[in-house]
């Protein structure tokens, strides 16, 4: 049976879609759907860090905040990752329990709330990008960027939306308490919606009002505890250049070199695939054996190389 180490990073709309209504129990049943694929991966002896997004869940508690007030204070965006990953965290914990034990698994489950380090000079917070929370109509929209000094940006076609920074991963604090317990055996649950972004001055950490990539986070960490594998869930089975276009390519294996072409190219669309696509690369490159991109329901098949898209360093596909 293997021992390898393979971190798992889970989609925000994986556990809470644009379909659902948004209610607990939905998201309980669609964990439910993840936990069942993964156990079998533990099945097999796989030692696993699950990551996960968190971006319907924390516009949901940005709009519970504003509703509340000022009745009651509003959080910051970092109190509010706090807070979904808490709430993730609690939810795969208990519902992969429920398989294990179903399954006669004796395993371990815990959630680590994850603060992950960001440089307080990233260009991105002189330019904020990140659109997040509900949307609003133009009107609503300039009163509230005035009201809170933060830009706003329309999306999509969809209403007008905050922006915020989104700035680089750039270290793990939990890292080491991460590996303690992958080492003790533990199914570990860490670095929620991208982790909980924090700048750390003379060794004193504050959080900041940012979002970080969830992927990228999750790629940091897989190269912090020497994972062998990295898998990033997704709405697609396999990725593709010329997407949903006549001559659209499915992708099986990449290099790093051919997958990085592909991306200056800009096949790959910066709201969804680059940075996935991007975690990737930097995964393989600091040694990471393959990245996985692929569907939830396809988590064992694409560990067997039967299903989605693996990407490996260039130096290992001559």
């Amino acid at each position: 049976m293997s021992k390898e180490i393979c971190v798992i990073a889970i989609g925000g709309n994986a556990i809470l879609s644009e379909q659902n209504e948004g209610t607990i129990n939905e998201q309980i049943a669609n964990i439910r759907l993840a936990c069942e694929q993964i156990v079998e991966l533990i099945r097999q002896g796989y030692r696993l860090v699950i990551t996960h997004g968190n971006g319907p869940q924390v516009g949901q508690t940005l709009l519970r905040h504003k509703l509340s007030s000022p009745a009651v204070s509003e959080g910051t965006l970092d109190t509010c990752g706090a807070e979904t990953q808490g709430l993730l965290g609690y939810l795969i914990q208990q519902g992969l329990h429920n398989e294990l034990r179903k399954a006669n698994v004796p395993k371990e489950v815990v959630s680590v709330i994850t603060q992950v380090v960001v440089d307080k000079n990233d260009k991105a917070f002189v330019n904020p990008t990140k659109p997040i929370g509900p949307f609003y109509s133009q009107e609503e929209a300039e009163a509230l960027a005035l009201q809170c000094g933060k830009r706003i940006v329309e999306d999509s076609g969809r209403g007008y939306r905050l922006v915020v920074p989104s700035p680089q991963p750039v270290d793990i604090v939990e890292k080491k308490t991460i590996s303690a317990l992958l080492d003790a055996g533990a199914i570990v649950i860490a670095a929620g919606g991208g982790g909980i972004p924090v700048i750390e001055d003379q060794g004193v950490l504050s959080g900041v009002e940012a979002v970080i990539d969830k992927d990228l986070a999750s790629g940091i960490l897989a190269e912090m505890i020497g994972a062998d594998y990295m898998l990033l869930l997704t709405g697609v089975e396999q990725v593709s250049i010329h997407y949903r276009q006549p001559n659209e390519q499915k992708l099986g294996a990449l290099s790093s070199r051919q997958a990085e072409q592909y991306l200056q190219e800009g096949q790959f669309p910066e709201g969804s695939m680059a940075p996935k696509v991007r975690a990737a690369i930097r995964f393989v490159k600091q040694g990471g054996k393959k990245a996985f991109i692929t569907t939830l329901s396809n988590i064992c098949p694409a560990l067997q190389g039967k299903k989605g898209t693996f990407i490996t360093d260039s130096s290992i596909m001559r």
